[in-house]
């Protein structure tokens, strides 16, 4: 897998960003209104609105409804509070790696995720563009000089999931979808609930994991593993699941790096290892490593217990990845 294709499949992390000149139409957004119980819509809060972000203090006039997104995670946490963006970075791939919460392949793209154009985003007029403090704070100072920004960490590994809640709350209260916020949450709250109770009657309850990606340069293959303190790691702690590799975790989103004899450290041979791959990108672990003979000792994988995770559970999301996560680790540990 190319360094390239690689960045694809991760949060963007700080890089030098170029600002591409590309114009795009202006489209129109929709903040979808909540239904109320007779099956009517219910009014949508209006009014000035202050939130409070990673570089500050917000204002609005009134409750964002045409938002530029910056980052996937972001996306779909919006379009899980019917908040359809108008606009957004790499549109395509989103809809590859992020298949929980579809974005419309029409919406304009305003470059990528690393390097989004300025013009592209001022020409489709918004009200407010969400992005993460991954972007170098001079391209973060360079839009908000022209359009409203709220920028948030992408997560934070002393508590991911309550990140996650913070992130969700906080573009609820930006576009006046508290509601349905709450509502997404307590659907959060229910899949884990649900998950627990299907660990438990199996006789999983604690069950020791791990869980990865890779990939391969120049015939080398690098693992990274999600720590307690990265996303998908913070959902399977919900779960009440040992996760066997808890140190390394980088500062924003929890992920360590290894190599194949880094993974002789997991020696409980109840051990399940869980991994995403993508049939764009190629699968390291089946591919890479059919014949490695230190991949081959390892116990679960002599034990059969490596399992990849359905394609399109985006691993730094919001609560319908984490959802989705939660129902392809109980199917694996079940």
């Amino acid at each position: 897998m190319s360094p390239l294709a690689r960045a694809t499949r991760r949060p963007f992390v700080k890089a030098a960003a170029a600002v591409l000149v590309v114009l795009f139409a202006a489209a129109c957004g929709t903040t979808e209104a909540p239904a109320t119980a007779d099956g009517s819509t219910a009014a949508k809060p209006s009014g000035p609105v202050t939130i409070t972000d990673e570089r500050g203090q917000v204002r609005l006039p009134a409750p964002a409804a045409k938002i530029v997104s910056l980052e996937w995670g972001l996306t779909e946490n919006l379009l899980a509070l019917g908040v359809k963006p108008i606009g957004a970075a790499d549109v395509k791939n989103y809809n590859i790696y992020d298949r929980v919460a579809p974005l419309d392949a029409g919406t304009p793209d305003v470059g990528t995720r690393g390097e989004p154009s300025t013009d592209a985003i001022v020409a489709l007029h918004p009200d407010l563009v969400v992005a993460t403090t991954d972007l170098p704070e001079n391209v973060l100072a360079q839009i908000a000089g022209q359009v409203p920004v709220l920028a948030l960490r992408g997560s934070d590994p002393a508590d991911p999931i309550g990140y996650l809640r913070h992130t969700v709350t906080t573009l609820a209260e930006a576009t006046g979808t508290q509601d349905k916020g709450r509502e997404v949450l307590s659907g959060l709250d229910s899949s884990v609930t649900a998950g627990k109770e299907k660990l438990a009657k199996a006789g999983k309850t604690g069950a020791p994991f791990t869980m990865a990606d890779g990939y391969a340069t120049s015939g080398t293959v690098t693992v990274r593993m999600y720590t307690p303190g990265s996303f998908l790691g913070g959902v399977a702690k919900e779960l009440g699941l040992a996760n066997q590799w808890t140190e390394g975790g980088d500062k924003v989103y929890g992920l360590a790096s290894t190599d194949v004899e880094g993974l002789t450290k997991i020696t409980d041979p109840a051990t399940t290892f869980l991994y995403t791959a993508s049939d764009s990108e190629g699968d390291v672990f089946k591919q890479n490593l059919a014949d490695n003979a230190v991949w081959k000792q390892q116990p679960f994988v002599k034990a059969g217990h490596v399992h990849r995770i359905p394609d399109g559970i985006w691993m730094f999301g919001g609560p319908k990845a984490a959802s989705a996560y939660v129902d392809a680790v109980v199917d694996a540990l079940t």
